[in-house]
């Protein structure tokens, strides 16, 4: 346990805030205010190669994300080995886009929850209303409800997208299809 504060203290000088998510995972962010800031992560790789070529460690990166308006000044390197930029990245089943915006990941949700409503009509054999809503609440409300609409910053037209999953399976239950959703 010696090592974590050991790392965390390298990473404190030179202004970079940690999160150790799991055993072997970490985030690394930093705030760049002016030019001279920028400079800071790729000083901070560097000392984390030499920390864990001491503690005879691997360091894997995925990617970086560059969060806000600023164009990328820098290339980031761990090794000489430059390190990719992407404009969104996964993370613990939330898409995070470099503008913060939700949009990406509430549409892939809503993809998702299409595929999963059609699969219970398509599987369930009976036909009975009453069962076919119980498979969709089951199945399909879930993801919509997952990290979508609570506690996300979301826009009119992305509560209309997951309306319209209900919408849409409501209309192909026998006898609902006469009826407005409303």
């Amino acid at each position: 346990m010696v090592y974590i504060n050991d790392f965390v203290t390298l990473f404190a000088q030179y202004g970079i805030k940690i999160k150790l998510l799991f055993a072997d995972d970490i985030k690394l962010y930093v705030k760049v205010v002016d030019y001279s800031d920028v400079a800071k992560p790729q000083q901070a790789l560097v000392a984390l190669c030499t920390w864990a070529a001491v503690w005879q460690l691997g360091i894997s990166v995925d990617n970086v994300l560059l969060i806000g308006k600023g164009d990328s000044t820098g290339q980031f390197c761990i090794n000489g080995i430059p390190l990719p930029v992407v404009t969104e990245c996964h993370d613990l089943g939330i898409t995070i886009t470099h503008d913060l915006s939700h949009s990406s990941h509430i549409s892939d949700i809503i993809f998702k929850a299409h595929q999963r409503a059609n699969l219970v009509h398509r599987c369930c054999v009976s036909r009975n209303p009453n069962l076919l809503v119980r498979a969709f609440v089951t199945y399909v409300r879930p993801l919509l409800e997952y990290n979508v609409l609570f506690g996300l910053r979301i826009q009119k037209q992305d509560i209309t997208l997951a309306e319209q999953v209900q919408r849409r399976f409501t209309k192909r239950l026998q006898g609902y299809s006469v009826y407005s959703y409303e």
